[in-house]
């Protein structure tokens, strides 16, 4: 099953929603007009697009039917079609991991799905024939290493894990170590969401970085920042924070199964800047998918 049918069968409760509404809309488009416009902005607003972006969707497209001059539905969603990919298209969507070994740093709050992400993806480059090496760097959550344990064994392997309330640093440190001596590809960093306060946790997330710079300082480095579709707005005040923190290359959207909207993938692109990488619609291995800006569009419009 391809991205795009995998796209459609997870975004089944956004396509009852937010889709609908949209292609309900632009079918019944006789004229442009500002009761059609204003309609379309709460639609977006309310499918988690966010105030800003979703003005911004819409003035594009008021701007493009205007200079057009178009009168039927088909070129409307067409237009809008093009505009919804563009505020998509902020960077490369996929992964720059050409070193040996490359390091990817996998940051977000607590229950977004991180150690779970950092599973599908060592399966994923195991399958692809890459030598894969996890570090819990959680050492804050009770059981996270565990967990991640759980995830090397069914993934092949190898990890580094400290004694539970370890220093996260001195783990990454260990972590980079071990994948250098063993020759591994990747060494994937698990990070602890949620320490006493907020400063404590960014102030951890930067000193890890710091050592990830210092120990590999020629080395691809991804910032995969995980981040559950289903708290939609509150995510986007969260990456927010996560950004200035420790720097983010890339979003994982979890749980886009588990919305009725959807639309947060389009605010976290336009007021971020920072393209999302890849998208979970389900539970198994292989719903995670790498993310294509035009069929999520397409799947969303069709």
């Amino acid at each position: 099953m391809g991205f795009f049918d995998k796209i459609r069968q997870g975004l089944e409760k956004t396509k009852k929603n937010m889709t609908v509404q949209l292609n309900a809309m632009i079918a019944s488009f006789t004229k442009a007009n500002e009761e059609f416009y204003e309609e379309l902005e709460e639609t977006l607003i309310m499918a988690d697009v966010g105030v800003e972006t979703s003005l911004e969707i819409v003035d594009r497209l008021r701007r493009t039917v205007r200079q057009e001059g178009y009168t039927k539905s088909e070129d409307v969603r067409r237009a809008l079609e093009v505009i919804m990919v563009d505020v998509l298209s902020v960077g490369d969507d996929g992964l720059k991991l050409d070193t040996k070994p490359s390091a990817i740093l996998v940051i977000g709050v607590n229950g977004v799905g991180k150690t779970t992400t950092i599973g599908k993806l060592a399966m994923k480059f195991k399958s692809e024939g890459k030598k894969v090496l996890m570090c819990a760097g959680d050492t804050f959550r009770a059981a996270a290493a565990e967990q991640l344990t759980v995830w090397a064994e069914r993934a092949s392997s190898d990890i580094v894990r400290h004694e539970e309330g370890s220093d996260p640093a001195a783990v990454i440190f260990d972590g980079i170590t071990a994948a250098k001596a063993r020759g591994a590809d990747i060494v994937i960093c698990d990070t602890a969401g949620r320490l006493h306060n907020k400063s404590n946790l960014m102030n951890e997330l930067q000193k890890i970085r710091r050592v990830i710079d210092r120990e590999l300082p020629d080395g691809d480095l991804e910032i995969l920042l995980v981040i559950d579709a289903t708290t939609g707005q509150n995510g986007l005040i969260q990456a927010k924070q996560f950004k200035e923190a420790a720097g983010v290359t890339g979003i994982v959207l979890t749980k886009l199964d588990g919305t009725a909207k959807g639309g947060i993938v389009f605010a976290i692109a336009d007021q971020l800047k920072v393209p999302v990488k890849y998208v979970g619609v389900g539970e198994k291995a292989e719903d995670l998918l790498e993310f294509d800006k035009r069929e999520f569009v397409e799947a969303l419009l069709k």
